[in-house]
């Protein structure tokens, strides 16, 4: 059996690119994770589209009109932009190839200790493909990095009453978000994720990009910065 930990991570778009291209949260990402490899653990991070994609995705809207799959596909080829730069990143350290299809991780060598993924199909997010890609390979957490410190009972900067989740059930969870995957939807977590991290028994939390040591808390099964839903 393999003893070898592998950390699924879906590394938002938020932080890769928030408005230009985040160096500094990519140099404190390489750090972690250069430090936790060499530490033993194994990590297949799925990257997120960020402004990049929704910069695509307004100007085309711009032009003409376009469908759900339009959207999702300039989404699509946004994380995989974005997939390639981290790939570059860890290029002494990475396997060579991005996994675009979830199938793929399965091919990819057990002794290569960081995986890059992006998206692939329309119709979900990143989301989707990191619960899929740790149920292929074993692994029970999920981490979504993201940039927020907790999911909230409602949008904070709209309702100064919504209340900071630091637990909560993926039921609970998905009666705050909507059911329905919409390719500009910005939840916490997708909801079409939701439903197949709730049925395969996966638990994911999402801790703010900027938080290193919430990370490394939460790796440690130790109190964290976040919120934990399961």
């Amino acid at each position: 059996m393999d003893t070898q930990e592998t950390i699924v991570m879906s590394v938002g778009g938020s932080l890769i690119v928030p408005n230009q291209i985040d160096t500094v949260f990519l140099k404190t990402l390489k750090e972690f994770i250069d430090t936790e490899t060499a530490n033993g653990r194994r990590f297949i991070i799925i990257a997120g589209g960020g402004k990049t994609a929704r910069r695509y995705q307004d100007a085309a809207a711009d032009v003409t009109d376009l469908t759900s799959d339009d959207l999702d596909w300039m989404g699509i080829h946004a994380t995989r932009l974005n997939g390639h730069l981290l790939r570059t990143i860890f290029r002494d350290s990475a396997h060579r190839v991005m996994v675009t299809n979830p199938d793929d991780i399965l091919d990819v060598p057990k002794e290569e200790k960081i995986i890059i993924a992006s998206g692939y199909r329309p119709g979900c997010s990143t989301d989707l493909r990191a619960i899929q890609i740790a149920e292929k390979v074993g692994a029970t957490k999920v981490i979504n990095l993201s940039n927020i410190d907790y999911v909230y009972t409602d949008d904070p900067r709209k309702n100064p009453d919504a209340i900071k989740i630091e637990d909560i059930s993926w039921a609970d969870f998905r009666a705050l978000i909507p059911s329905e995957w919409d390719p500009g939807l910005s939840a916490p977590f997708d909801p079409i994720a939701a439903k197949e991290a709730e049925g395969k028994n996966i638990e994911v939390a999402i801790i703010n990009g900027a938080r290193p040591d919430a990370l490394n808390n939460y790796l440690q099964d130790k109190e964290f910065i976040g919120t934990k839903i399961s």
